[in-house]
Parts: structure tokens; sequence; C-alpha cells
């Protein structure tokens, strides 16, 4: 699906885009990506399609990637007529099918609409990326997204191969017998997996997966699929490492990085707390070491009396994964086995009443979580549970397919626009922090 670009073709329209519109782009079969001269490009909210202008776009950041979606028809806004409808022919190339292309963005922002389009009959299901609308201004292609952290962390520029196979072999002669550490290579050079990188490079958080189960069946799954319409992106790890084998990689990257994260909870594996006889002994044995560090917990938070001996034995922070604040809604996309979303709640509340940093890893599909009826949730939720930091995680999963799912359970209302959101809530609560990343336990006391 990810294809590269040709040049725009060059014609001289017959009706003019408006300086702030942006120029409709779609793909052939060959998925060659152009622009269609005479046509705006539109985004998505749930079911309200409009133009993406300059204002509610960013430059298309670095290292995102392109993709055309097939078994559909691309929505754009006929600049002739100013109507919005769906083109599936190329109106230059007579015949010659037509599809959406999408933005999938580097880390670091959040989508404000999903790429526009109808489905052909007997669509397929969309892989699990997120994706976002796109179009072509001036001399570049502009992404209807918003920025929610700075931090170069996962910034593709700053990772060359050369460096990070020089950290391999360097980890190779420190941590010879540590299964963990070879997993991590081949996450870092066969999947690409940027935490896993970060660990080879000496930077940032270092990823700890630890968990060959989980609890939840997410329809978003990226290391499992339940559904044999989806292919998970990466296979989950295939063991338990020792916890001596844990500590072991935790403290090689707390030793050379300033501001350190290690990181339970990571996408090729379950839930960490289903692995908690082998993580509670490696914090042990990592606080033995050292004070240094931040140690972090990536969950689901389901199990509320298995987390609380290891926020007593040393973490420092956790991030509680959601894509909704509402039992059904949470229910109906994390599919939980033998937990309740009150457990979540429970767990949230126990990280907070220790004194632990708390973090909502808040799955984001524009048209859901910007409806009134999440928003207003949203915002009783947090007035309850005072979390430290919302981090904007854009959903890995088939947008339409989603608001599907989710309007079985409880009606949308028409949305309030995912910037206007961000905008209230940080109005409202001005001391929760803005972000993507785990943040080090230096910046905990930090407001955005």
């Amino acid at each position: 699906m990810k294809k590269s670009q040709r040049p725009p073709r060059k014609r001289k329209p017959k009706a003019r885009l408006l300086p702030d519109l942006l120029a409709a782009v779609v793909a052939n079969e060959k998925g060659e990506i152009f622009d269609l001269e005479d046509f705006a490009a539109v985004g998505a909210d749930g079911e309200l399609l409009s133009p993406i202008t300059t204002g509610d776009t960013i430059e298309l950041p670095y290292g995102s990637e392109m993709m055309f979606l097939p078994d559909r028809v691309p929505v754009v806004m006929d600049l002739e007529t100013g109507q919005t409808r769906p083109v599936d022919r190329n109106p230059y190339s007579l015949g010659e099918r037509i599809f959406p292309v999408a933005a999938f963005n580097s880390p670091g922002v959040v989508l404000a609409r999903t790429c526009a389009y109808e489905e052909r009959p007997g669509a397929a299901i969309l892989p699990l990326f997120s994706y976002g609308a796109v179009g072509w201004h001036a001399h570049g292609f502009r992404s209807a997204s918003i920025v929610v952290d700075t931090e170069p962390r996962q910034d593709l520029r700053r990772m060359p191969r050369e460096s990070i196979v020089s950290g391999v072999e360097q980890m190779r002669r420190q941590l010879p017998d540590n299964r963990l550490a070879r997993h991590l290579e081949h996450c870092a050079l066969t999947y690409g997996c940027p935490a896993g990188k970060n660990f080879f490079l000496g930077r940032f958080e270092a990823p700890l997966p630890t968990s060959r189960a989980c609890n939840a069946r997410c329809l978003g799954c990226i290391s499992l699929q339940h559904n044999d319409r989806l292919t998970s992106s990466q296979n989950r790890i295939a063991f338990t490492p020792s916890a001596e084998e844990i500590a072991g990689v935790a403290l090689a990257h707390i030793a050379r990085v300033e501001k350190s994260v290690v990181s339970f909870g990571q996408g090729c594996e379950g839930d960490p707390l289903m692995a908690a006889r082998a993580i509670g002994p490696a914090i042990d044995l990592i606080r033995e070491k050292t004070t240094h560090g931040t140690i972090n917990l990536n969950t689901n938070a389901s199990l509320p009396h298995v987390l609380a001996p290891l926020l007593d034995a040393g973490l420092d922070s956790i991030r509680v994964s959601m894509n909704s604040v509402r039992e059904a809604c949470y229910t109906a996309y994390f599919r939980p086995k033998g937990y309740r979303f009150s457990h979540v709640v429970e767990s949230i509340d126990l990280a907070i009443a220790k004194g632990k940093h708390v973090a909502i890893n808040y799955l984001n599909c524009p048209g859901f979580t910007d409806s009134p009826e999440e928003a207003a949730a949203l915002f009783v939720f947090l007035e309850k549970h005072p979390v430290h930091q919302l981090q904007w995680r854009n959903l890995n999963f088939d947008p339409q397919r989603y608001l599907q799912t989710m309007n079985t359970v409880t009606p949308l209302g028409p949305p309030v626009g995912m910037d206007q959101l961000l905008q209230l809530i940080r109005k409202r609560f001005p001391d929760l922090q803005y972000g993507y990343f785990n943040p080090p336990k230096e910046r905990f006391l930090q407001t955005s």
C-alpha cells in the first residue's frame, strides 16, 4: 500500500484553487500518487466531510508515509461546482481508476481528520495503520494533524543504521548471553522499531518486552490478531526473559543515558501485568543497583492487585491504554478477558494515590474521540481521576469500521473537532501535560 509519488500533471486547470485550499491527491492502480488540479482535498471527521486548508494542516512530518487505499473511491471537492463527492475515475485520463491516498504520520502528531473515501462493494478491512487526510499545497504535502510532542525521540534522521549496528555489536560484547538483548536486535534491525533502535543508540527510552500473554483481545492489536482478515505487523515475544536478563538490559541503558527511561509493555508483547513474576524481581534488581533512570510500565491496567506490588517495588510511572473513558466503548475495542473497566480505573487511582506519574495512552479516532458524548465523558473522567498526562495516539485501525463498531455501542453526535477538543481540555486542565512519549522522572513536575 505504501507507494512512491509521481509529479503532478501539467495542465491548465478549469477552476481556480483558492489560496488556502489543498489540491486533492489520489493514486492510480500502479500506486503512483498525483494531484487532481480541479479538485480540493477533503478530510473526514466522522460523517462530517469538508475541505482541508492550510490553516488546519501542517507540513507532512518527516518520516511519514503515503498510502493508497484499495477497494475505495476518493471523496474530493469539485472546484467548478463546489460539490463534495466521490470521484472514481481520473478526469484527465479516461477509464483510469483512482484511489484515495492517506498519510501515516510519524510520531508526535495526532490526526485532526481521517482520509475521506467511500468503500467499493466487497471492500476488505484496511491493515493496521492510521489513515490521515492529506493534500498538496504549493511545493509539498500537508497533513490534517496537530503537533502534540516535538521531542525527536523517534526521528528517523537521528537513527543511522551504521550506528545501530555498532550499538548491536557493543551490546553483544556487553550482554553476550542475554536473550532479551538478542530479541531487541531483531526488533531494531528487522522490524525497524524506533524504541529498539534507541536502546542500541544509547538514547532516551529503552524497551523491556517481557509478556507472552494478554488478557485483552484489542481490535487493533499489532502483535496477535484473532481476526483472520487482519495481519499483525510483528510477532509477539516467544519467551519470558529472566529477571536477570531484564535488569541487565535496563541497567546497561540507565548507565549510559542521562534522564533515561526503561519501559515494560511494548508492541511486540502482551500486557506486562501478565508477566509480573518476572518483572517484580527485575525491578528489585535494578533498584538494588541504582536509583537513577525512570522505570515505566505501559499497560492495560487490568489487574490492580498485581500492579500494587510493582508500584511498591519501584515503578516510577505507568501509561494506561484507553480508546474511551466510557465502559461500553472501551469494552467494544479492548474486549477484555477476566477484567472490567472498573479495574482499569482502580489501577489509575491506585497509582495516583501512591504518588506515581500516570499517563493515559489515549487512542484517537476523529469522529469518535471528538464526539460530544466522548468529550463530555473525558472531562468528567479527568475531574475524578487527575492523571498527569494525555498521550494522544492515533488509532491504528480502519477508521470507518471503527466508527461503525462504536456506533453500535452508542450514538455519536456531530464532532466538535479535534483541535477544538484539545484547546478545551487545556483550558479546563492547564496542568495536564500533552505528549506522545513517556517522560523521564526529571520532567514529572513540569507542565505543558
